[in-house]
């Protein structure tokens, strides 16, 4: 089978066969069978056996134990990582995150403790068999996600699951899948309850979404269940908040943001599927009414503050918090760009996040008014303009000031951002240039002190 031609999927037969000779049962299982009988790529191979964890270790050369509470033993190949879990029944959910008895068991009893049908499928390559102990098969055929038995146990147990269910629901739209009746019900009524699982594991999840291939659907969908406000509150909150239909026909800044993130797509970076998901968080406290007119005055930067607690309570790196609030905090700026200096032309092209930025403005633009003659503009600058002009050497620092006999002081900053504005836009190319320029404009400010 083509899967199996690529290295990933090689090693995963070979876990399959060598857990298999030392006479343990060995499936894959979960969403690579899934994605398999639906048509999709598969990204990951887990695997599943009767072997405990001890003989897993003890079979293959580099492991590393997981959660071995759990049974579930990391298998690795080069590069590769594998999930290697050994049957197991699970009880007692206390806190809706943790189960308090753990017992290895068999595939049956395994079968049942897993969230959804679909995913509960296990799979043989080698005599291409499929073994369905829970209605996963035809679930399929019909294009429902159905939590196995009783919904409401299954998310009990597991508050996340109500996520994963949005995600999947969002990950397969394409191909027509519901969320069945009662296990969205059960969704709807357990929403409140998210807020007991980690943050973590929250922005995990919401990760997958928005850089899956429908973030719209799941962000919509999250909030016709209940469960956008317990955890995005900013967002829910934009429901309803109406914005000037001459520039935004498509309605409230709820619908927009859907809409920017549907027009990022394809394969959005994470940083700008965040950006476009917060970019207008700031417009309900920034709303202004008058007549006929709807301003959002400085929505920009209120937006970044509140994008930044967002993420903070997600607990994102501060790298990754750092480049997504710029990128909201500048996301109006493109306004302006076709009438910008060069200079600051420049300045804005060598912006680190200036990729990510450039794909927020395009899908906000055909998220509203659809006019895209300032992003084509912008790539046509870009085009021109090659990253050393862009983004030159200075050419001139700190100590070529004090031999010209300038005091160290507030005025250095002042006088080589002027020069480096001055080389930008192609006043002075030289370092005798950038000389004649400081000692004519700074010489008797600096003497007269």
């Amino acid at each position: 089978m083509k899967i199996f031609e690529q290295k990933k999927g090689q090693y995963a037969l070979h876990i399959l066969e060598e857990l298999r000779k030392a006479n343990f049962e060995a499936y894959l299982v979960g969403g690579c069978v899934r994605d398999y009988l639906l048509g999709l790529p598969i990204t990951e191979y887990d695997i599943t056996t009767n072997a405990p964890p001890a003989a897993i270790e003890k079979l293959f050369p580099h492991t590393v134990p997981v959660g071995i509470k759990f049974g579930v033993v990391l298998v690795i190949y080069e590069k590769y990582q594998y999930e290697v879990a050994t049957y197991r029944s699970e009880s007692n959910y206390a806190d809706g995150r943790h189960p308090e008895k753990v017992a290895f068991s068999n595939r049956k009893a395994d079968a049942h403790r897993r969230d959804f049908t679909i995913n509960a499928l296990y799979w043989d390559p080698f005599t291409k068999t499929i073994i369905d102990d829970v209605g996963g098969r035809k679930d399929l055929e019909e294009g429902i996600i159905r939590a196995i038995n009783d919904p409401f146990r299954r998310f009990q147990e597991d508050y996340l699951r109500m996520l994963r269910a949005i995600r999947f629901y969002a990950y397969l739209y394409d191909l027509d899948f519901s969320l069945e009746k009662r296990t969205i019900q059960a969704v709807k009524k357990l929403a409140p309850h998210i807020t007991q699982i980690s943050p973590e594991r929250h922005r995990e999840e919401l990760n997958k979404m928005l850089t899956g291939p429908h973030p719209e659907k799941a962000i919509k969908k999250m909030q016709e269940t209940g469960l956008l406000q317990p955890l995005l509150p900013e967002v829910s909150q934009l429901e309803g908040v109406p914005q000037p239909p001459q520039f935004h026909p498509e309605g409230d800044v709820f619908q927009h943001t859907l809409l920017t993130l549907y027009h990022l797509k394809p394969a959005p970076s994470l940083d700008a599927a965040w950006a476009a998901l917060l970019h207008d968080i700031g417009k309900p406290l920034t709303i202004k009414k008058g007549g006929d007119r709807i301003r959002f005055n400085n929505h920009c930067q209120v937006g970044a503050t509140m994008a930044e607690n967002v993420l903070k309570r997600l607990r994102f790196s501060k790298q990754q918090i750092c480049h997504i609030v710029k990128i909201i905090r500048h996301h109006m700026e493109f306004i302006n760009v076709p009438h910008m200096r060069v200079a600051r032309l420049k300045k804005l092209l060598s912006r680190p996040t200036i990729e990510d930025e450039i794909a927020v403005h395009r899908a906000d633009c055909l998220a509203s008014h659809k006019k895209l003659d300032t992003y084509e503009y912008l790539l046509a600058r870009k085009k021109e303009l090659n990253e050393k002009e862009v983004k030159p050497p200075p050419l001139i620092n700190g100590n070529d000031l004090k031999n010209w006999g300038f005091n160290p002081g507030p005025i250095f900053k002042d006088i080589l951002n002027n020069v480096y504005e001055a080389q930008l836009e192609n006043m002075i190319e030289t370092k005798e240039e950038a000389k004649d320029f400081v000692l004519t404009h700074y010489k008797k400010k600096q003497q007269s002190r």
